[in-house]
């Protein structure tokens, strides 16, 4: 099976511009492609795996990925699926965090000579002149057809500004200039990006009468529709310090029966023959499958012996119930009133619960753990002393879990 058919047997592939000429590129190893990074954090997130591991699939394959560091369209900010305008970050973050990126994509791309590269768009477009760029560029936009793209409708009862508007417009410019400085011949994202790519392509098309193409891939989502990435309101990071091994584990350990084996599918190298046999598991099968899915991402992002670790962790706890590998938290000492923190002060700090009246629920439906021993009255409190030492197991519910500590 060529590296296309494997794509879209994995399910990764959304939309396509030119099926057959892209099919023909790829699999000949002939693409030079770029993804596109803002720097809108100092860490990648789960929710760029797919891209990541396209690129590593498709490097793999012969093909020559640019990795696109958004140092430039970061200054604006990207507003499809946001209801609300991004922060604005001083290029001081920006650059920072672009170092960030470089540091955890060295993790699954090859850099160097002939190899991928690694580029930043605020070597280009921080230096445009305005007015050139409406003459060069802007003349072929049409304003209704941007109005009617999918990226800007969430935005349009809220306000859309025009700080904003412009988005399109630098990220089509970007596939513009890496074409014609890079050879850039293709261009992917997720498929909430289709109308910026859809930009890019018809940019080089009349401005250089010369084909571009552009792929999108399937974003990660739940059985609910909802973006895979995220727990308890956070996003779980590539970074150790931000997220550890164990919680990166832990989370790909929990997802939900229906989308295991679709994860498996679209993020890990595993052969398909072996993820096709998997299709008929049921019950206690499925418990296996997450555990390959979480060992086989975390062994990608922290290593083998990390992904061990967690692994070996996570069953000690549940058959024992504790485990010396597991995520600690130290309550803050905002959480304590007059010397002692209550349990729901507890859950929030310890990020098992958002606000306290999740906490007060869970306690009230039995779902609340500490040190082995189920907790039901909400009044139940610590005293730092308490939490001394190795502190104490809170768990709430079957899968989330901390070690607190004062």
């Amino acid at each position: 099976m060529q590296i296309y058919e494997e794509l879209k047997a994995r399910g990764l592939i959304a939309q396509v511009t030119d099926e057959a000429e892209i099919r023909d590129l790829i699999n000949s190893g002939g693409a030079t492609f770029y993804i596109g990074f803002d720097c809108t954090a100092d860490s990648l997130t789960a929710g760029h795996f797919m891209a990541l591991t396209l690129m590593k699939r498709l490097q793999e394959a012969g093909n020559r990925p640019i990795a696109l560091i958004g140092g430039g369209t970061t200054m604006i900010g990207d507003p499809s699926g946001r209801t609300d305008m991004r922060k604005m970050l001083t290029k001081e973050d920006i650059d920072h965090n672009a170092e960030c990126f470089r540091r955890q994509m060295e993790r699954f791309i090859e850099f160097g000579p002939g190899k991928a590269q690694m580029v930043n768009n605020a070597d280009w477009l921080l230096d445009l002149n305005y007015v050139e760029l409406l003459r060069e560029v802007g003349t072929h936009f049409s304003v209704n057809n941007m109005l009617r793209a999918e990226c800007y409708k969430n935005r349009m009862e809220k306000g859309l500004s025009f700080f904003e508007f412009n988005y399109m417009i630098m990220q089509s410019y970007d596939f513009y200039h890496l074409f014609k400085e890079y050879g850039c011949n293709m261009q992917f994202g997720g498929d909430d990006q289709w109308s910026n790519m859809l930009g890019g392509t018809e940019l080089i098309r009349r401005k250089l009468g010369k084909d571009a193409y552009a792929m999108t891939i399937t974003l990660l989502t739940d059985s609910n529709g909802k973006k895979m990435g995220k727990t308890a309101g956070n996003a779980v990071w590539l970074d150790p310090n931000k997220t550890s091994p164990f919680e990166f584990y832990q989370y790909w350990r929990n997802v939900g029966d229906a989308d295991v084996l679709k994860c498996i599918r679209m993020l890990t190298f595993l052969p398909l023959e072996q993820i096709d046999e998997m299709e008929t598991w049921e019950g206690a099968q499925l418990n296996t499958a997450k555990e390959i899915l979480a060992f086989e991402l975390t062994k990608m992002v922290h290593g083998e012996e990390e992904a061990q670790k967690a692994q070996d962790a996570a069953r000690a706890l549940f058959s024992a119930g504790s485990a010396a590998e597991m995520p600690e938290v130290v309550l803050a000492a905002d959480c304590y009133r007059d010397g002692r923190a209550d349990i729901l002060a507890v859950l929030v700090g310890a990020g098992l619960c958002a606000t306290r009246s999740e906490a007060r629920r869970a306690v009230e439906q039995g779902g609340v753990v500490v040190d082995g021993e189920k907790v039901t009255d909400i009044k139940t409190s610590y005293a730092p002393e308490d939490l001394a030492g190795e502190g104490r197991v809170v768990r709430r519910g079957k899968k989330n879990f901390c070690r607190v500590r004062s």
